[in-house]
């Protein structure tokens, strides 16, 4: 791992000395490289733009989601992907704007669906009947309309974890097409005035290195369009091919560049439209992790140090599972380097852990570092997905501290919790009083 350092021997992110952040917004701390947000939004939004491709690139906010995150989305003319009401209402604060939000969800709320049609969003990604009834029954009270893609299982599993797999049949997201429920729903929303059917969506998993899962999706969902142009007269003006976009946790993954994958969905896109003479649909596609995940480095100090003869060697940080659940949930790997000592001769194995209160709570069992001393600054790579937004308050821990760089400046965008913010919802439980007195 190649990472850009001063002479004084500390990491760079963006330019900013990794420890002098720390020395200001102490740890454990988020640190976003934005321009490198930037450059991965282009990869895609510029590929689509240079192949003459109608598309919309959709920041699946559920990577990272912050009004400062959303506005650096809406500065790329990116597209939203929100899956929530406390999604979409960070995206209203952050002014984003409402004509390029898409909902998703397994199990939409009324508020949420009523939200999202009285702030007059994009579009809605329909994903099972019940929420058929209840959109129609909320259109119908609100003399509204709205467009909706028709999320499927396509039945295709990607080469991931299990529990990010969700484009295979047993999956809770989405209308399965072999067994007809996705023909049944067609036909429920084709019947209802409301609801305006635009298009597919489909999404096959998570940290994907490869096309092919992919371009069998797009195969099989044309199939079932033209099954749908013959039988209804119906033409998807929408394709959405989900996100999933694999990148580099460690030195073992070897994703495609981003581009590519951009490449790979428009050639087959436009192959099964020329053998089908089927009008070219507008391709929408969702990263999150794409756009964010390499972005980030989670900085730690260093406190307890304890060595087992023979056995290991534990580091402990001041976070752990409170700012980065995958470890612990998926057995996700991580790459890390002690931001102090970026010139130090690297020779010997320890394992990181969190100070929570969980023997899994284990950031990496295994790197090679220098020799550490209490204090030091470590810094875990790749983190700017799914760690912020996964956090939690276990034992009580406050949450981190999230900071933006760029051209040399850096600037908080998410404040460290207090322990006044920890108990801020707490109330006193005034019977126990009562039956003492």
């Amino acid at each position: 791992m190649s990472l850009p350092y001063n002479e004084q021997g500390h990491l760079l992110i963006g330019g900013i000395d990794a420890v002098s952040l720390t020395e200001t917004y102490g740890t454990p701390l988020f640190v976003y490289d934005v321009e490198r947000i930037r450059k991965n939004a282009r990869a895609f939004v510029k590929t689509f733009e240079e192949r003459g491709m109608k598309a919309q690139v959709a920041y699946a906010s559920k990577a990272f989601s912050s009004v400062a995150m959303l506005q650096v989305a809406k500065q790329e003319n990116l597209s939203l992907d929100v899956v929530s009401q406390g999604e979409l209402y960070t995206a209203l604060k952050a002014d984003f704007p409402v004509e390029k939000i898409h909902l998703h969800g397994n199990n939409k709320s009324v508020d949420e669906l009523e939200m999202a049609v009285e702030q007059g969003i994009g579009c809605i990604v329909v994903d099972n009947f019940y929420e058929i009834d209840l959109l129609t029954a909320i259109l119908e009270d609100k003399q509204k309309e709205m467009d909706v893609l028709l999320r499927v299982t396509p039945g295709i599993e990607a080469h991931t974890h299990d529990y990010i797999l969700t484009g295979q049949e047993d999956s809770k997201f989405g209308f399965d097409l072999s067994s007809g429920q996705a023909d049944a729903a067609f036909e429920r929303i084709h019947a209802t005035e409301r609801i305006h059917l635009i298009g597919l969506h489909c999404h096959i998993g998570s940290q994907i290195f490869e096309t092919s899962g992919f371009l069998m999706a797009t195969k099989k969902l044309f199939a079932s369009m033209e099954e749908w142009r013959v039988k209804y007269g119906f033409i998807a003006d929408v394709l959405n091919l989900g996100g999933g976009f694999g990148i580099r946790y460690t030195k073992d993954d070897d994703p495609l560049e981003l581009d590519a994958y951009a490449h790979a969905l428009i050639n087959e896109v436009n192959e099964q439209a020329a053998v089908r003479n089927y009008p070219i649909p507008e391709i929408w596609i969702e990263p999150g992790r794409a756009i964010v995940g390499d972005a980030a480095v989670t900085l730690y100090s260093i406190g307890s140090i304890k060595e087992i003869p023979g056995v290991r060697k534990y580091i402990s940080v001041d976070g752990g599972m409170t700012d980065n659940l995958r470890p612990a949930l998926y057995h996700a790997k991580y790459e890390a380097v002690v931001a102090n000592q970026m010139d130090a001769p690297v020779h010997e194995k320890v394992s990181v852990a969190g100070k929570c209160c969980e023997s899994g709570d284990m950031l990496i069992w295994d790197v090679e570092l220098p020799e550490v001393s209490h204090h030091d600054i470590l810094a875990v790579m790749s983190t700017g997905a799914y760690g912020y937004s996964m956090s939690n308050n276990y034992n009580r821990f406050p949450r981190a501290a999230v900071v933006f760089v760029e051209n040399g400046e850096h600037q908080l965008v998410i404040e460290r919790e207090s322990y006044e913010d920890l108990l801020r919802l707490d109330c006193s439980y005034k019977k126990g009083e009562e039956s003492l007195t």
